[in-house]
């Protein structure tokens, strides 16, 4: 059966930007603008909070980690913070920061990065992803994160081949590991037994001819039960989930080279080519066929 995560981690394209060690002591606070790159943080020794922009505050431990898919503004503190809008200096050397008192104990240490996602549905993709995804007891991660910072920094051969294995492997295990314990989104939807069964049948068939009762049939729900549940876990309605995956699915069917306009309408699902060139146009901003020529063009 088809694997969501495993789908949507793959359509990113996510790929390493940079990675670091931060080391901390005493009292401090950094702060991060919006830039929209995703953004993971595992804690190897000591304490923090995180705070993403809207959002209240997470104590990270040891052994913790988040990732923010599309990074919003943040600021990362010692448990004992500096008074708000007070800024500790960085200090970088050697592909470490150290962050606080420089010359006191070292009681922090994590190592974070930023990703990029190539594909250019990655906004869309992101939107069916928790905004910040915290996961706690799971030592694979951590390990995980220590070879993307170890191979990062290295020079050998085919190094972004592996980082790019690597990534995937690493937003997939975070994905999985979340769970129930999730905010709403696919990673949540997946975790519940009655959601999981339609998300993994839309993502293994999105062509069938799919309504919100069908759906409630697959989930042994009624229909308003499966809706208002649908809504409350995945955090969209059913039939725009739907769309938002056929919408992605069909960009990349028509970045790749010879996929036609009434071919993709067939695999994503609609009937006929003019249809789908509605729908895409209106879900996209312009119509599938001038898209496929500017990506190719682009390519």
């Amino acid at each position: 059966m088809t694997d969501p995560f495993a789908e949507v981690v793959t359509l990113l394209q996510p790929a390493m930007r940079f990675s670091k060690t931060v080391t901390a002591g005493g009292r401090w606070r950094v702060s991060r603008p919006a830039t929209g790159e995703p953004f993971y943080c595992a804690v190897l020794e000591g304490a923090s909070r995180l705070i993403v922009a809207g959002r209240e505050p997470v104590t990270l431990h040891a052994g913790d980690f988040v990732l923010v898919p599309a990074a919003f503004e943040f600021s990362s503190t010692s448990i004992d913070p500096l008074p708000e809008g007070e800024i500790s200096p960085v200090a970088v050397a050697d592909g470490r920061s150290r962050v606080g008192d420089p010359d006191g104990p070292t009681d922090y240490r994590a190592l974070i990065g930023h990703c990029a996602f190539g594909s250019p549905d990655a906004a869309l993709l992101v939107s069916l992803l928790p905004e910040v995804l915290h996961v706690r007891g799971e030592p694979r991660l951590t390990a995980l994160v220590g070879l993307v910072g170890d191979e990062s920094r290295s020079g050998r051969p085919a190094r972004d081949v592996v980082l790019e294995r690597l990534l995937e492997v690493l937003f997939i295990d975070a994905l999985r590991s979340a769970g129930a314990t999730a905010p709403v989104g696919l990673v949540r939807g997946l975790a519940d037994p009655r959601m999981a069964p339609v998300l993994r049948r839309i993502h293994e068939s999105p062509a069938e001819a799919w309504s919100v009762a069908r759906m409630a049939s697959e989930a042994a729900l009624s229909r308003s039960a499966f809706f208002e549940r649908f809504t409350r876990v995945v955090g969209i309605a059913p039939m725009e989930y739907l769309l938002t995956w056929r919408m992605a699915m069909a960009r990349q069917l028509l970045r790749q080279d010879g996929a036609g306009v009434a071919h993709v309408a067939e695999r994503v699902g609609y009937g006929s080519a003019s249809a789908f060139s509605v729908a895409f146009a209106r879900h996209v901003g312009q119509p599938p066929a001038r898209y496929a020529r500017a990506e190719a063009a682009a390519g």
